[in-house]
């Protein structure tokens, strides 16, 4: 078989469904392969989209997805999409068509060096300069792409190579179990947290990517120690719980930061400091931590580790509950910072005001959405009332990148979310400025046939950029646009598009959304005079 075949046909021993990508010249031979593959190939609008899928796939499932472009521009334009998976630590697998091997010492039409231009955002990649080693790149890959702590591969594929004959079969597939924790390090562990007088629990992403729920709630209800999300830890604890402290993560101070100044030890768990920098919530360094997950942690000045505990975090929190006994909390505290944060969402449940409010649109799109239905937030104002706000009740139903948070995000991951989850609503919430990166992924859904929902926050501006320049200049610079008619730029690509028009309307709407099993786009025109009312609010909290 040709190369091209015998990497194909080893992503199908891998277990590889779906290739999201753009084809280019240098990879026909690939291309011409999966014509005999059962691996479906998503023809994407953008590269950097392709990889969005990608990522958001590898959340979901925890196996990696896969995505691929062409040589030059196309491997350019993916390379954002594989970054956002890899900081985001969402198993991915990069796909490079490249130049032939004899044209690669010279200055030559769209080719970089795309090994080392992608070695900076991925955990490992290699270029396949010889047939023989397609199966030892491709069971790497899948290997490095899904082990603790998860990101991306690249596997960049000369076209000279691609169409060469070979003989070989894929590796065996070995499967590699987290170990646990010594238990003298369980036993130490159970030991501080007995004797902290006010304990708080960080929950990041490493709880859901390790299926730790449930052994999280049963340390809480044996501990009676409240928990905190990170942005992307958010519904590791349901929100329904009275010791969730809901979401952390904005750079000023808001109810929770209370909660962390009381607290004389931090349990973070599962918890990457890209998604919430220790200087924001600890920031004399003076509060020790107890560091559960599967790597030891950063080096960092304000995150001073007590003990390390590291391993498989479901299994070392069920060891560490079984080490612990029955602790008794005054939680009073944990009830007034809990109930100032839902007031503030209760309050706004009846508001008609158009523009339409955040919190009156986080209000409504909640009340309509089951438990387990999936809202993925892009990047802009929009994230930070969405990650504060909207409450979550399982893992991974409100995902949010905020690792490197790349704009555009929304509409490609909720096409994947939708084709990993059929059964389930799926909501993208947008920005126009972030529609608009990655809008012509529309056509991507019309052609899968998905009924996802797009919600659109218009505001004819870079909002969350101009909230910063209110805070620190008072003034804003640079960051209004002009936008199209978004009901008819929808409908022209094949989708329902609805728009609001009264503050009243938006509940109403997203039924009618919801009950149609269609693409549909809402443009909702957001009241971003909040985004200062709330800093202004936040300023004068006192603990």
């Amino acid at each position: 078989m040709r190369v091209a075949e015998l990497l194909v046909r080893c992503l199908e021993h891998e277990g590889v469904k779906y290739i999201f990508g753009v084809p280019g010249e240098e990879n026909l031979d690939i291309m011409d392969a999966l014509l005999d593959s059962s691996i479906e190939f998503i023809v994407t609008r953008h590269e950097t989209s392709a990889a969005f899928m990608a990522g958001t796939y590898g959340r979901l499932t925890g196996k990696p997805g896969v995505c691929l472009a062409t040589l030059g521009p196309g491997a350019t334009n993916l390379l954002t999409g594989v970054a956002n998976a890899n900081m985001d630590l969402n198993p991915l697998i990069a796909i490079t068509g490249q130049a032939g091997l004899d044209r690669q010492h010279k200055i030559s039409h769209q080719y970089y060096d795309l090994v080392s231009i992608y070695e900076p955002v991925t955990k490992w990649n290699a270029q396949i300069k010889t047939g023989d080693i397609v199966p030892e790149v491709v069971r790497k890959a899948l290997q490095v792409a899904t082990q603790e702590k998860p990101g991306a591969t690249h596997i960049d594929l000369p076209e000279d190579i691609a169409g060469m004959e070979i003989q070989a079969f894929p590796l065996e597939i070995i499967n590699h179990s987290l170990s646990e924790a010594g238990d003298h390090v369980i036993q130490e562990g159970a030991k501080i947290i007995e004797q902290a007088k006010n304990p708080l629990i960080l929950a990041g992403n490493g709880i859901t990517r390790g299926r730790a729920s449930d052994s999280l709630l049963n340390l809480v209800e044996k501990t009676n120690i409240p928990v905190v999300h990170s942005f992307m830890g958010k519904g590791a604890l349901s929100c329904k719980n009275e010791l969730s402290l809901l979401t952390a993560g904005l750079g000023g101070k808001d109810y929770i930061t209370c909660g962390f100044k009381q607290s004389d030890l931090v349990i973070a768990i599962g918890f990457d400091m890209a998604e919430y920098p220790p200087e924001n919530w600890n920031p004399d360094g003076a509060t020790p931590i107890l560091h559960i997950d599967t790597e030891e942690a950063e080096t960092d000045s304000n995150y001073p580790v007590k003990l390390n505990v590291i391993g498989s975090i479901n299994e070392n929190l069920k060891k560490l509950n079984q080490s612990l006994s029955p602790i008794e909390r005054d939680n009073n505290w944990v009830k007034k910072v809990r109930q100032n944060a839902l007031n503030e969402l209760e309050q706004f449940k009846d508001d008609v005001s158009f523009p339409i409010k955040p919190q009156k649109i986080i209000s409504d799109l909640r009340s309509v959405l089951n438990d387990d239905d999936i809202v993925i937030s892009d990047v802009g104002a929009h994230k930070m009332w969405m990650a504060r706000m909207y409450h979550t009740y399982q893992p991974n139903t409100c995902l949010i990148s905020n690792g490197l948070a790349s704009m555009g995000v929304a509409v490609p991951g909720a096409i994947a979310a939708k084709m990993v989850h059929p059964n389930r609503n799926v909501v993208a919430v947008c920005g126009d400025g972030s529609f608009q990166m990655t809008g012509a992924e529309l056509e991507t859904a019309i052609r899968l046939n998905l009924p996802i929902i797009v919600l659109l926050w218009r505001d004819e501006g870079y909002g969350l950029i101009e909230w910063h320049q209110q805070k620190k200049f008072k003034r804003a610079s640079h960051i209004k646009f002009g936008n199209p008619d978004f009901i008819q730029l929808a409908q022209s690509y094949g989708f329902e598009a609805m728009g609001i028009q009264k503050g009243e309307d938006l509940k109403s709407t997203l039924e009618k959304a919801i009950a149609i099993n269609k693409p549909v786009l809402i443009d909702c025109p957001v009241d971003y005079r909040e985004n200062m009312k709330l800093t202004e609010k936040l300023d004068d909290i006192l603990c």
